[in-house]
C-alpha cells in the first residue's frame, strides 16, 4: 500500500514523521504519525501504538505528550493515528464532537450509514500494523496504549487480540461504555439498537470471558472531570477482582483528563512497555 509523506522533523536523533494513505477498511484517506528512534538505522525495533481520544487527530499525542525523548532512549517506535475517517460526505458527521468525525470509538460500524467508513477496530488491529511492518524497519513485537476513548480502544483491542500485543496500558479509559452516556450514544449510532452487540466493545464485559490474562496498567486522575459519569474505573477494578484478571489501577491524586496528566506519567508507561517489548 502506497503511503505519502506529509512532514518529517529530526527529533532526539530520530525522526518524527506524518503520512497519509488510502485506507481499504475505511474507504477513505487516513493519516498516521510515526516516531522513528535513531537506533532504527541499525536494527529492527518494536512498536508501541498510541490511540487518542475524542476530537483528536494523529498529531495531538505527538505535540503534547513529550514521549519522543524516552522513546529514543528505549529504542521504541511510536505510531499514532487519526481517530476516524474524515470528510466522508456522511450527513451529520461533523454535528457533535462525541460522534462522527474524530469519534470513531475503535469499533467496526454495522449501521449502514457508517459501516463503509467507520471501521477503526480493523484499521488499528489489522490494516495499520501491516503498513508499518511493510514500510519501516520494525520487528514483530508490538504493544498498545491509549487515552480516554483511545484507552477504551487499547484495552478492547488488546483483550480481543492477546497474542498480537506484548502489553497494554491506558490513561483515563472509558472501561464500561455500555454504562456511560458517551458509549451508549456512540454504540447506538454505529452498532444499532441491539445492545448485545455492544458487549464486544466493552472492557468490563470482555474481562469476564478473557481466556488470556493480559495484565492491565491503568492511570486515572482523581480530579478527572469525567471520572464518575464516563470513566467509572471502579467497574474495571470490580470486574478484574471477580475474574482474577491482573490489574494495576493507579489513581493519581490531583490530576485531570488533560495532556498535562499524560505528559507527567508517559515515561513510566514507556518504560513499562519496554520491559515487554524487549523481552
Amino acid at each position: 500500500m502506497k503511503i505519502e509523506l506529509k512532514s518529517r522533523y529530526k527529533m532526539f536523533g530520530g525522526s518524527q514523521e506524518v503520512y497519509k494513505h488510502e485506507s481499504q477498511v475505511n474507504n477513505a484517506p487516513m493519516a498516521f504519525a510515526v516516531y522513528l528512534p535513531p537506533q532504527i538505522k541499525d536494527k529492527k525495533l518494536p512498536v508501541l501504538y498510541w490511540l487518542s481520544g475524542l476530537t483528536c487527530t494523529e498529531e495531538n499525542f505527538v505535540i503534547k505528550a513529550g514521549a519522543q525523548r524516552m522513546a529514543a532512549e528505549l529504542g521504541i517506535v511510536i505510531v499514532t493515528m487519526d481517530t476516524s475517517a474524515r470528510d466522508t460526505g456522511i450527513k451529520g458527521e461533523d454535528d457533535h464532537y462525541a460522534f462522527g468525525s474524530g469519534a470513531g470509538f475503535y469499533v467496526n460500524a454495522t449501521v449502514d450509514k457508517w459501516s463503509k467508513h467507520y471501521n477503526m477496530y480493523d484499521y488499528v488491529s489489522k490494516e495499520l500494523p501491516k503498513i508499518i511492518q511493510t514500510n519501516f524497519n520494525v520487528n514483530q513485537n508490538k504493544s498498545i496504549i491509549g487515552h480516554s476513548m483511545g484507552g477504551h480502544g487499547a484495552l478492547i483491542i488488546a483483550l480481543t487480540n492477546p497474542k498480537q500485543y506484548k502489553s497494554v496500558s491506558a490513561f483515563s479509559p472509558i472501561v464500561a461504555p455500555t454504562q456511560a452516556s458517551w458509549g451508549q450514544v456512540i454504540f447506538k449510532g454505529y452498532l444499532g439498537e441491539d445492545k448485545s452487540t455492544w458487549l464486544a466493545y466493552d472492557t468490563c464485559e470482555l474481562i469476564k470471558t478473557a481466556k488470556e490474562k493480559l495484565p492491565l496498567l491503568v492511570d486515572v486522575g482523581s480530579d478527572d472531570e469525567y471520572l464518575q459519569d464516563q470513566l467509572k474505573p471502579e467497574l474495571l477494578q470490580k470486574a478484574c477482582e471477580e475474574n482474577n484478571h491482573p490489574l494495576n489501577l493507579r489513581m493519581q491524586a490531583g490530576y485531570d483528563h488533560s495532556y498535562y496528566f499524560i505528559a507527567t506519567f508517559i515515561d513510566e508507561h514507556l518504560q513499562y512497555h519496554a520491559e515487554y517489548l524487549n523481552s
